[in-house]
């Protein structure tokens, strides 16, 4: 759990007491490939911490799969309005490689919260990640497919390493032939 807990620190370093309690409140699991995280139609009972692998994020568009994002090591990844909502989700979390996650359910983040350092790590991390995901949005937004790519490459080349070619083509939008001749234009 030496990933997790490292990961934390940098948000809000943590006591043993609040150390010993996250250990005492996440597990350990591991995915096979291909196998669902969450499903479309069920509830998100969990928040993941990505140990080791790759998650893909997707729904169903016209029986079309769309990936909406790759989730890779040190990422933290729940289908959030399903999670905190506690509803069913509209999407898909799919293992892509076989994968090792944290995972803490939704009564078990409750106790966490009662953690005073924990609590403040949970807020840090969320305002930041917010505040990234607005920006990502609007940056990402704005970009050509070309540009896109090259972002990708820049910010998330483990995602590039990992991933399928036709996930990156659905994330960016383009037939995988253009993603070919994209990453050609780069090469």
């Amino acid at each position: 759990m030496t990933e997790l807990i490292n990961y934390i620190n940098q948000f809000q370093k943590l006591d043993s007491e609040t150390e010993e309690a996250i250990k005492s409140q996440f597990e350990e699991e591991v995915f096979r490939k291909n196998e669902f995280l969450v499903e479309e139609g069920k509830i998100c009972t969990k928040l993941y911490f990505i140990k080791s692998g790759l998650v893909r994020r997707f729904y169903l568009k016209d029986g079309e799969e769309i990936t909406k994002w790759l989730y890779h090591d040190n990422h933290w990844i729940a289908i959030m309005s399903s999670y905190f909502n506690q509803k069913p989700s509209l999407e898909f979390l799919q293992a892509c490689e076989d994968t090792t996650v944290y995972s803490m359910s939704f009564a078990n983040e409750q106790k966490l919260l009662e953690y005073p350092l924990f609590f403040k790590f949970y807020a840090q991390f969320f305002r930041c990640s917010l505040a990234n995901f607005d920006e990502f949005h609007f940056v990402f937004g704005t970009m050509s497919a070309h540009q896109k790519y090259q972002y990708l490459i820049d910010k998330f080349p483990l995602m590039i390493k990992k991933a399928k070619q036709k996930h990156i083509a659905s994330l960016l939008n383009v037939s995988q032939e253009t993603l070919s001749r994209i990453r050609a234009s780069i090469n």
